[in-house]
């Protein structure tokens, strides 16, 4: 078993303790790419902004340790553009880029869902379940930081649920990428409670076992997703 579907199967059997701090996990390193990353996505730090590592410490009040490993996380998105022995600079990833980069992401995340309705435990498709009926009541609340960070978690219950290391490393590794456009989309209106109908759909599809809908379902859901950030963008 990988390191991803280690952690995603101790995550499952700890969740009801762990749920409410979810949140407090975030280490200050991701914290700080996630603030990053929305100024960067809501232009507060424009395209071609050199990032000098003290100025950036200074703006969020962290040291010079955090910022580094950001920014090194932050070129891997495609919103920082790493230049050797120079500041990085806030680059954009192009609409035909980020387009590309959606399309891959649908593909391997309807892969999972559907292996998913194949092979979820059943100790596996109650934790998800338990997690959609969470997201359920954030839905209600209005809670979009709340459903943010455990809808990460919906989705990653989802890669370890198809039992494929090696799917789920590539998943993984394609989400941190898109992770900044994918959180940008619940600024819409209305769209927590549209993402989740959606994840509804996948989850009916996968406790009735029924691979074919469970993919399709969301590979539409990934692609609505897509459209969802460039409406938000297109409002910025």
């Amino acid at each position: 078993m990988s390191l991803a579907s280690s952690s995603a199967a101790t995550e499952g059997a700890s969740a009801p303790r762990r749920r409410r701090g979810a949140r407090r996990a975030v280490t200050r390193t991701e914290e700080l790419r996630l603030q990053i990353a929305d100024d960067i996505v809501r232009g507060r730090l424009a395209p071609g902004t050199a990032l000098e590592e003290v100025d950036i410490a200074k703006r969020y009040g962290v040291s010079r340790t955090p910022v580094r490993e950001a920014i090194r996380d932050l070129a891997a998105s495609g919103l920082v553009e790493a230049r050797p022995h120079r500041s990085a600079l806030v680059a954009q990833p192009s609409l035909e880029r980020l387009r590309g980069m959606f399309d891959v992401m649908a593909e391997l995340e309807a892969l999972c869902a559907g292996l998913s309705a194949a092979n979820m435990t059943p100790t596996e498709r109650a934790h998800l379940q338990a997690i959609h009926a969470e997201l359920a009541d954030l839905t209600r609340r209005g809670d979009q930081g709340g459903y943010t960070v455990l809808n990460e978690r919906f989705h990653t219950t989802l890669y370890a649920g198809a039992h494929n290391d090696y799917l789920s490393e590539l998943t993984l590794a394609t989400r941190a990428r898109l992770q900044p456009f994918r959180r940008a989309q619940f600024r819409n209106l209305g769209r927590l409670a549209l993402s989740y109908q959606e994840h509804d759909r996948v989850v009916s599809a996968i406790l009735r076992g029924d691979k074919a809908e469970a993919a399709t379902a969301m590979r539409a859901h990934i692609n609505t997703v897509e459209v969802a950030y460039e409406r938000y963008a297109e409002s910025v």
